[in-house]
């Protein structure tokens, strides 16, 4: 989670499993954006001698709707490649791999980069051949990683860049609390079970773990409305939508001794917009199907976010601590507050001087208003907070998206929409109990954002 194994389909293909999206205005860069997406999941780093990489026979996409109907207006698609130098070895390096281009590196992987717009059906090819860096295995390996990576930022012209590769896993979570029937460990010391508070501490289940990135920094005018350059942040037409997608072939031949081959359009196998959606409250039997949908389709399963589980379960697994959210649970209440912030965004009124509204379209994408300046002092719990400039509006790699979707859901965000509902006062006090000092490799000043990855040396669990 975000989501990490998501859906029971996807979870046998992490080469095309997307794990987090995050889109921001850029804050050492302001008049650009940058979109980050993130594939295979929770990589130990010592995954030798087979290292992991992007899939070639996977289509990978970011989306930008900012027309407000959930389809996408602009699309940037990627297609890696993979060229195997000696195919007699078994080693990906025979050597150390001082550059892009160095003769050790048995097994590079590059990748082309094309920008598509929807109105006009036209593709444009912004480049090819770009280098992958290789994965961090080690310092003989990789002795200067931080180098080989620098390298593989690539200008796009125009203040734009791009970025393809290993980074290490920024999104900190407690998976084992979570997963054991919601026993946050900080938030056991102060309500119901003692017995549970050896740890009172969250525990970061993917500290020193690394996942695969696709990042690209563009300037705002790239995917405004009309190409503008929103300055109001109540303009109707100052946000933009984003999600990720993986795509694959329709038909696959098997071929005994070759190569397997792929034919046919591209179907859609993952997606991803706001965080947790698909992981925490669409149910078991919908989660493949959610999958293949476009935003513009979630109508189809807006009951689930208007009518959590979890928020039914809370009360149950936390006797007596949630009367209030147990009220509005069992009056079938339909959380108004969820559907805005998840599938249409957040109405100018509800939180004063901000809006992140995209109509009534109901769709699961990540809403960033363009017109909100990157935050001087950054909260980490982003909107809820007092900072705009985080999450909902958009996601920084640093938000605590967890603390925040599980205080929502705890009925915290209710009384936005309702003013006579009165949340219960543990609602603003749960949380797994982490935050990015729990993350050892720590996330970037620049652009790509995310952290170095882990080196298999010196993290070799996986």
């Amino acid at each position: 989670m975000s989501s990490h194994r998501e859906a029971p389909e996807i979870s046998k293909d992490p080469v095309a499993d997307s794990t987090d999206v995050y889109a921001f205005v850029s804050p050492d860069a302001c008049d650009t954006v940058t979109l980050i997406a993130n594939y295979l999941p929770l990589q130990g780093p010592a995954g030798g001698p087979n290292f992991y990489e992007f899939g070639e026979d996977v289509l990978y996409a970011i989306h930008v709707d900012n027309d407000n109907d959930g389809r996408p207006d602009i699309s940037y698609e990627f297609r890696f490649r993979v060229e195997v130098r000696n195919p007699d070895s078994f080693l990906y390096n025979t050597g150390p791999i001082t550059s892009l281009d160095d003769p050790h590196w048995n097994r590079r992987q590059t990748y082309s980069v094309a920008r598509v717009e929807l109105a006009s059906g036209r593709t444009t090819l912004l480049a090819d051949g770009l280098a992958c860096p290789p994965c961090n295995i080690g310092p003989l390996s990789t002795p200067n990683y931080p180098a080989l990576a620098g390298a593989a930022v690539h200008p796009l012209g125009g203040g734009r860049q791009v970025f393809a590769g290993q980074r290490a896993e920024g999104f900190y979570v407690d998976l084992g609390a979570i997963f054991d029937l919601g026993t946050l460990r900080p938030f056991q010391e102060l309500h119901v079970m003692p017995a549970f508070t050896q740890s009172a501490s969250g525990v970061n289940t993917t500290k020193a773990l690394n996942v695969h990135s696709i990042a690209l920094q563009v300037p705002i005018t790239d995917l405004a409305f009309r190409r503008s350059r929103p300055t109001d942040v109540l303009d109707p037409h100052a946000t933009i939508g984003v999600w990720t997608t993986a795509s694959r072939r329709r038909a696959r031949v098997l071929d005994p001794d070759g190569p397997d081959t792929a034919s046919g359009p591209f179907v859609q196998v993952s997606r991803l917009g706001n965080p947790l959606v698909n992981e925490v409250l669409i149910p078991m039997g919908k989660k493949d199907r959610w999958n293949t949908q476009p935003p513009a389709d979630d109508k189809n399963f807006a009951q689930y976010v208007a009518h959590p589980e979890l928020a039914g379960l809370l009360p149950a697994l936390y006797p007596g601590v949630f009367p209030n959210l147990a009220a509005l649970d069992a009056a079938g209440t339909a959380r108004a507050d969820l559907l805005a912030v998840l599938l249409t965004g957040i109405p100018s009124g509800i939180v004063n001087g901000f809006q992140n509204h995209t109509g009534d379209t109901q769709a699961d994408m990540l809403r960033l208003n363009l017109a909100v300046p990157p935050a001087a002092k950054p909260n980490i719990l982003g909107l809820v907070a007092g900072d705009p400039a985080g999450f909902p509006n958009g996601r920084r790699v640093f938000d605590d998206v967890v603390t925040v979707e599980l205080r929502a859901i705890a009925g915290l965000t209710y009384a936005l929409v309702d003013k006579t509902f009165v949340p219960d006062a543990p609602a603003g006090q749960i949380t797994d109990g982490l935050s990015p000092s729990d993350l050892e490799n720590p996330y970037l000043d620049a652009f790509p954002y995310l952290g170095v990855p882990y080196d298999g040396y010196h993290h070799p669990a996986g």
